[in-house]
């Protein structure tokens, strides 16, 4: 899972989760981890994010709750056959069936965490932000997109709603939305989604639902437009 230390979410045990999360999630995206692939050691992953081994193991614990990994005493942790592969042979689903899954569901979940949203959440929320705008490659920028939806997702304090979304958001790994992105990418489109991002954390931090319904809305119309060429 060769993503540098500077890439690293902040330090904290939910933190710590998005950090390995994102890890998996890179890997899979890569193709440098495909189900059955062998994970490093929790050492190996605290001394490369620079955290305790406890919050690693939590971490992991997290994931193969999620059925995303498999740990066997004395032989290791592994990338389940499913976290790969389900969507391909489970949700048989599309660019335009996850964009529109997406408006459907990820701007009710923005006007929740406006109004649930801990200062904790806002906080993650602001950092994912802020290293998504730093990042320097478009493996990097992906990365810190995607863990900026599931923090606004997760500061919903909604868990059926989490689990939807993560369900939803796992569909991005599939091959065809991450060629169809990559051909979408361009550094004023990168330009316009900081902006909007941005726009969704200000109407957070006001406690604005309306506002951060509307802005995330807007937000994934744009990404449709770009992807697919229609509003």
């Amino acid at each position: 899972m060769g993503v540098p230390p500077s890439t690293a979410t902040p330090d904290g045990a939910g933190s710590v989760d998005d950090r390995v999360r994102a890890l998996l999630d890179e890997g899979l995206r890569s193709g440098r981890l495909s189900a059955g692939a062998k994970l490093p050691t929790e050492r190996a992953l605290a001394e490369r994010l620079d955290v305790p081994r406890t919050a690693i193991r939590a971490a992991l614990g997290a994931l193969e709750r999620e059925g995303r990994i498999t740990r066997h005493v004395g032989r290791g942790t592994f990338v389940a056959d499913t976290a790969g592969t389900a969507t391909d042979d489970g949700l048989q689903t599309s660019p335009a069936e996850i964009m529109g899954t997406r408006l459907l569901v990820e701007p009710e979940i923005a006007a929740l965490a406006a109004r649930h949203a801990t200062q904790a959440d806002i906080d993650h929320i602001r950092h994912c932000l802020a290293r998504g705008n730093a990042a320097t490659t478009y493996e990097d920028f992906e990365a810190w997109d995607s863990a900026f939806h599931r923090a606004v997702a997760a500061a919903a304090r909604n868990s059926l709603l989490l689990r939807l979304f993560d369900t939803m958001n796992a569909a991005r790994d599939l091959p065809v939305w991450g060629s169809i992105k990559r051909r979408s990418a361009s550094p004023e489109r990168r330009r316009g989604y900081e902006a909007s991002h941005a726009q969704v954390v200000e109407a957070l931090v006001e406690r604005d639902a309306d506002a951060a319904r509307d802005h995330m809305r807007a937000h994934l119309v744009d990404v449709r437009t770009n992807l697919l060429g229609h509003h």
